[in-house]
Protein backbone atom coordinates (compact mmCIF):
# COMPACT_ATOMS: atom_id res chain seq x y z
CA UNK A 1 0.00 0.00 0.00
CA UNK A 2 1.16 3.49 -0.79
CA UNK A 3 -0.20 6.94 -0.01
CA UNK A 4 -1.18 9.82 -2.25
CA UNK A 5 2.24 11.36 -1.50
CA UNK A 6 3.79 8.58 -3.64
CA UNK A 7 1.82 9.51 -6.80
CA UNK A 8 4.04 10.44 -9.73
CA UNK A 9 3.66 10.53 -13.52
CA UNK A 10 3.62 6.97 -14.86
CA UNK A 11 2.44 5.42 -11.57
CA UNK A 12 -0.18 2.72 -12.16
CA UNK A 13 -2.96 2.68 -9.54
CA UNK A 14 -5.47 -0.11 -8.90
CA UNK A 15 -8.87 1.54 -8.28
CA UNK A 16 -12.14 -0.40 -8.13
CA UNK A 17 -10.55 -3.42 -9.81
CA UNK A 18 -9.21 -1.46 -12.78
CA UNK A 19 -5.72 -0.20 -13.61
CA UNK A 20 -5.20 3.56 -14.10
CA UNK A 21 -2.00 5.18 -15.38
CA UNK A 22 -1.28 8.65 -13.88
CA UNK A 23 -0.66 11.16 -16.71
CA UNK A 24 -0.48 14.33 -14.60
CA UNK A 25 -0.61 15.07 -10.89
CA UNK A 26 -0.52 18.15 -8.69
CA UNK A 27 -0.18 18.37 -4.92
CA UNK A 28 -2.39 21.25 -3.73
CA UNK A 29 -2.26 22.90 -0.29
CA UNK A 30 -4.99 25.53 -0.14
CA UNK A 31 -4.82 28.25 2.51
CA UNK A 32 -7.95 26.89 4.11
CA UNK A 33 -8.80 23.19 4.45
CA UNK A 34 -6.78 20.04 3.97
CA UNK A 35 -4.25 19.32 1.26
CA UNK A 36 -5.20 17.14 -1.71
CA UNK A 37 -3.76 15.63 -4.87
CA UNK A 38 -5.38 16.42 -8.22
CA UNK A 39 -4.67 13.79 -10.91
CA UNK A 40 -5.43 13.09 -14.55
CA UNK A 41 -5.46 9.34 -15.19
CA UNK A 42 -5.90 7.06 -18.21
CA UNK A 43 -7.64 3.70 -17.92
CA UNK A 44 -5.04 1.16 -19.08
CA UNK A 45 -7.56 -1.09 -20.84
CA UNK A 46 -10.09 1.35 -22.36
CA UNK A 47 -7.89 4.44 -22.79
CA UNK A 48 -10.52 6.64 -21.11
CA UNK A 49 -9.03 9.73 -19.40
CA UNK A 50 -10.55 11.02 -16.15
CA UNK A 51 -9.73 13.66 -13.52
CA UNK A 52 -9.73 12.42 -9.93
CA UNK A 53 -8.94 14.16 -6.65
CA UNK A 54 -7.54 12.35 -3.60
CA UNK A 55 -7.21 13.70 -0.04
CA UNK A 56 -3.57 14.00 1.05
CA UNK A 57 -2.25 11.00 2.96
CA UNK A 58 -5.01 8.68 1.71
CA UNK A 59 -3.89 5.06 1.30
CA UNK A 60 -4.01 3.87 -2.33
CA UNK A 61 -3.14 0.59 -4.01
CA UNK A 62 -0.46 0.68 -6.68
CA UNK A 63 -0.03 -2.05 -9.29
CA UNK A 64 3.34 -3.62 -9.98
CA UNK A 65 4.11 -2.83 -13.59
CA UNK A 66 7.28 -4.04 -15.28
CA UNK A 67 8.47 -1.70 -18.04
CA UNK A 68 11.03 -3.18 -20.44
CA UNK A 69 12.57 -2.30 -23.76
CA UNK A 70 11.44 -4.51 -26.62
CA UNK A 71 12.28 -4.57 -30.30
CA UNK A 72 9.35 -4.62 -32.75
CA UNK A 73 9.86 -7.59 -35.08
CA UNK A 74 6.79 -8.03 -37.31
CA UNK A 75 3.02 -8.01 -37.57
CA UNK A 76 1.28 -11.41 -37.39
CA UNK A 77 -2.30 -10.90 -38.59
CA UNK A 78 -3.91 -8.52 -36.09
CA UNK A 79 -1.16 -9.12 -33.51
CA UNK A 80 2.35 -7.71 -33.19
CA UNK A 81 5.47 -9.66 -32.20
CA UNK A 82 8.15 -8.04 -30.01
CA UNK A 83 11.48 -9.37 -28.71
CA UNK A 84 13.06 -8.66 -25.33
CA UNK A 85 16.61 -7.63 -26.27
CA UNK A 86 18.07 -8.82 -22.95
CA UNK A 87 16.99 -12.49 -23.11
CA UNK A 88 15.62 -12.78 -26.69
CA UNK A 89 12.18 -13.91 -25.49
CA UNK A 90 9.39 -13.02 -27.91
CA UNK A 91 5.93 -11.83 -26.88
CA UNK A 92 2.82 -11.31 -28.96
CA UNK A 93 0.77 -8.18 -28.27
CA UNK A 94 -2.77 -7.69 -29.59
CA UNK A 95 -3.50 -4.90 -32.05
CA UNK A 96 -5.95 -3.36 -29.56
CA UNK A 97 -3.17 -3.03 -26.96
CA UNK A 98 -0.74 -1.54 -29.49
CA UNK A 99 -3.40 0.97 -30.61
CA UNK A 100 -2.24 4.13 -32.40
CA UNK A 101 1.42 3.20 -31.95
CA UNK A 102 1.09 1.22 -35.22
CA UNK A 103 1.08 4.55 -37.07
CA UNK A 104 4.68 5.22 -36.03
CA UNK A 105 6.31 1.77 -35.65
CA UNK A 106 8.79 0.32 -38.12
CA UNK A 107 10.36 -3.12 -37.93
CA UNK A 108 13.39 -3.32 -35.58
CA UNK A 109 12.29 -0.16 -33.72
CA UNK A 110 12.74 -0.11 -29.94
CA UNK A 111 9.62 0.45 -27.79
CA UNK A 112 8.85 0.29 -24.09
CA UNK A 113 6.14 -2.20 -23.06
CA UNK A 114 4.42 -2.10 -19.66
CA UNK A 115 3.50 -5.58 -18.39
CA UNK A 116 1.33 -6.43 -15.36
CA UNK A 117 0.95 -10.08 -14.25
CA UNK A 118 2.26 -11.28 -17.63
CA UNK A 119 -0.27 -9.21 -19.60
CA UNK A 120 0.99 -6.37 -21.84
CA UNK A 121 -0.90 -3.20 -20.83
CA UNK A 122 0.32 -0.54 -23.23
CA UNK A 123 3.21 0.46 -25.47
CA UNK A 124 5.26 3.61 -25.03
CA UNK A 125 7.03 5.01 -28.07
CA UNK A 126 9.78 7.61 -27.95
CA UNK A 127 8.33 11.18 -28.00
CA UNK A 128 9.33 11.53 -31.66
CA UNK A 129 10.36 9.24 -34.51
CA UNK A 130 11.99 9.79 -37.90
CA UNK A 131 9.95 8.46 -40.84
CA UNK A 132 10.13 8.87 -44.60
CA UNK A 133 7.44 10.52 -46.72
CA UNK A 134 6.39 8.00 -49.38
CA UNK A 135 3.84 10.18 -51.17
CA UNK A 136 2.77 13.80 -51.20
CA UNK A 137 1.40 16.12 -53.87
CA UNK A 138 3.75 18.83 -55.19
CA UNK A 139 3.23 22.02 -53.19
CA UNK A 140 2.11 25.11 -55.06
CA UNK A 141 3.12 28.50 -53.76
CA UNK A 142 0.29 31.01 -53.86
CA UNK A 143 -0.76 34.11 -52.04
CA UNK A 144 -2.02 33.16 -48.62
CA UNK A 145 -1.78 34.94 -45.32
CA UNK A 146 -0.27 32.02 -43.40
CA UNK A 147 1.97 29.06 -44.15
CA UNK A 148 0.08 26.32 -45.97
CA UNK A 149 0.11 22.60 -45.32
CA UNK A 150 -0.67 19.53 -47.39
CA UNK A 151 -1.31 15.86 -46.62
CA UNK A 152 1.62 13.44 -46.82
CA UNK A 153 1.73 9.65 -46.41
CA UNK A 154 4.45 8.19 -44.18
CA UNK A 155 6.22 4.87 -44.81
CA UNK A 156 3.94 3.29 -42.17
CA UNK A 157 0.87 4.30 -44.21
CA UNK A 158 -0.22 7.01 -41.73
CA UNK A 159 -1.13 10.44 -43.15
CA UNK A 160 0.04 13.70 -41.55
CA UNK A 161 -0.01 17.40 -42.49
CA UNK A 162 3.34 18.84 -43.65
CA UNK A 163 4.50 22.23 -45.01
CA UNK A 164 4.26 22.79 -48.77
CA UNK A 165 8.03 22.53 -49.39
CA UNK A 166 8.22 18.86 -48.27
CA UNK A 167 8.74 16.43 -51.17
CA UNK A 168 8.56 12.65 -51.66
CA UNK A 169 11.35 10.56 -50.01
CA UNK A 170 12.07 13.28 -47.43
CA UNK A 171 12.77 12.11 -43.87
CA UNK A 172 10.72 13.99 -41.28
CA UNK A 173 10.48 13.98 -37.49
CA UNK A 174 6.96 13.18 -36.23
CA UNK A 175 5.52 13.63 -32.71
CA UNK A 176 4.19 10.20 -31.62
CA UNK A 177 1.68 11.67 -29.14
CA UNK A 178 -0.44 13.62 -31.65
CA UNK A 179 1.02 12.79 -35.09
CA UNK A 180 2.18 16.33 -35.80
CA UNK A 181 5.08 17.30 -38.09
CA UNK A 182 8.12 18.50 -36.11
CA UNK A 183 10.66 19.16 -38.85
CA UNK A 184 12.79 17.86 -41.66
CA UNK A 185 15.72 15.55 -40.89
CA UNK A 186 18.91 15.88 -42.92
CA UNK A 187 20.94 12.74 -43.58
Amino acid sequence: MATTNDIKNGTVLKLEGQLWNVIEFQHVKPGKGGAFVRTKMRNVMSGKVVDKTFNAGLKIETATVDRRDYQYLYQDGADFVFMDTSDYDQITVSGATVGDATNFMLENQMVNIAIHDGTPLYIELPPSVVLEITYTEPGLQGDRSSAGTKPATLETGYEIQVPLFIENNTKVKVDTRDGSYLGRVSE
